[in-house]
């Protein structure tokens, strides 16, 4: 059942056609089979999941029912998972968590299995996932290449077969730049949707946790199943439905196709693969009977309100390691940089955001969804940032990754959807974006795509074994 999704587990668990225990050990076979190949685990908890999933197996049989009984699951490593240390990328001695974060709190509450929790860089800054505390994780499309980061070791173990699902998190792309770059479904949600906890504003407000799935179906019931807040955080949106929106249709909307980017003092071309199959998927929209035109959001200087928050978190949790020394100069720099534009530069940042609001969002009074490509290139080769300095490291991703990062300053929610691949078999994706609370209409209008492309029939070739 490598390829099955947390849905159809769902459904073969609770027909009693298979159990939580052996589908748990094939995940930790698999796992233990890919990771000198795809690296995408960090740690794994074998002994502790397999005894959740016989507990799963006793409930299952007793009649009890939740949304993920029994079902594997990941985390990357930036969340809490209780007993373990969330390095998140960083080499030194982390002490383990005392608890767990909400969102895993509540995903154990939906009677998931954590099998594991998955790779990151280094403190998730940048969209590749490698590093000299872990090494790289790889792509299963291609070895060579990376799937993306931060939240690349969830998309590995995901596009690899290894979960079904996995938790990740987008502060500048970090779900939607890995769920491009290995053909996966990742929602990035609204801001407050799913708890950042035991953090109440991770990255002064970028960051949310989301869902990486292969099919729209499962990230939406991931998502379900982690959303809601913790007491402590500020933001908190009305509650959705994720999982009765992916079964909707989403009606005739209108939608616009968005190929400049935002200004990020980079060289940016569209890579002709990308463009090739972002247009593939404008056309399937419009034959679905959308309105599709190409607009230009109206999004100013938005990188000076980014750049205070973005590095001013990455000092925050700089701050927090225990032996700073250890952390890759890149890290060092944004840290000192984050200091520089901390106070009245970070709190004009973030006054700035009411104001975004209101210049970007004057496109959905003309349309209902923003389609623009994910990413400007295809996923990298592995090494392609070793040894580079922190301002090269910084325009040459801003080359390669210039659209997904202004939705994290507004808080706003975006779904990367598969779009295809380009001539040398890499994937590529495109961003379905919405003003605030808008993620039901982009999951239907995903679902919709997903139901008339079929993009889950296509897998790995080897998919890391």
């Amino acid at each position: 059942m490598s390829f099955d999704g947390i849905t159809s587990m769902r459904a073969a668990l609770t027909a009693g056609q298979v159990t939580s225990a052996s589908l748990v050990l094939d995940s930790l076979e698999r796992i233990e089979a890919t990771q000198s190949t795809l690296n995408a685990f960090r740690c794994v908890r074998a002994e502790a999941a397999l005894a959740e999933a016989e507990d799963a197996d006793r409930r299952i049989a007793a009649g009890e029912t939740l949304p993920l009984l029994g079902v594997p699951v990941a985390v990357k490593d930036d969340t809490d998972v209780a007993g373990l240390p969330t390095r998140f990328g960083c080499a030194g001695d982390i002490p383990p968590a005392a608890s767990d974060g909400e969102a895993v709190r509540r995903l154990r509450a939906a009677g998931a299995v954590v099998v594991g929790k998955t790779n990151s860089c280094e403190l998730g800054q940048w969209p590749f996932t490698e590093g000299p505390a872990f090494g790289a994780t790889r792509n299963p499309w291609n070895h060579g290449h990376t799937p993306g980061g931060s939240s690349g070791g969830s998309a590995a173990a995901v596009a690899a077969g290894l979960v079904p699902a996995a938790l990740g998190s987008d502060g500048a792309g970090s779900i939607r730049i890995p769920a491009a770059w290995t053909h996966l479904v990742g929602i990035k949600p609204q801001r407050g949707r799913v708890s950042v906890h035991p953090y109440t504003d991770c990255f002064e407000g970028l960051t949310v946790n989301g869902p990486l799935a292969r099919t729209v179906a499962d990230a939406a019931l991931l998502l379900d199943a982690a959303a809601g807040p913790h007491r402590s955080e500020a933001h908190g949106p009305a509650p959705i439905d994720a999982s009765a929106a992916a079964r909707r249709e989403p009606g005739r909307l209108r939608i616009a196709l968005a190929w400049r980017s935002p200004f990020t003092a980079t060289h940016n071309p569209l890579h002709p693969g990308i463009r090739r199959a972002v247009t593939e998927l404008a056309e399937a929209l419009a034959r679905l009977g959308h309105t599709v035109e190409e607009a230009r959001p109206r999004y100013g200087l938005i990188g000076l309100s980014f750049l205070p928050r973005a590095t001013a978190g990455i000092a925050a949790y700089a701050d927090r390691h225990p032996d700073p020394a250890l952390l890759d100069p890149r890290t060092r720099s944004a840290t000192r940089t984050g200091r520089r534009l901390g106070g009245r530069l970070l709190r004009a940042a973030r006054a700035r955001e009411a104001h975004q609001h209101r210049r970007i969002g004057a496109l959905f009074a003309t349309y209902d969804v923003l389609l623009a490509p994910t990413t400007a290139a295809p996923p990298p080769r592995i090494g392609t940032f070793d040894a580079l300095p922190a301002w090269r490291t910084d325009l040459t991703m801003a080359a390669a990754c210039p659209y997904a990062w202004p939705w994290n300053v507004l808080g706003w929610p975006g779904v990367n959807v598969p779009a295809g691949f380009t001539p040398d078999g890499l994937p590529a994706g495109a961003q379905l974006l919405g003003p605030a609370g808008s993620e039901e209409r982009l999951i239907s209008l995903a679902a919709q795509l997903e139901a008339d492309r079929k993009w889950y029939e296509r897998t790995p070739p080897a998919a890391g074994r």
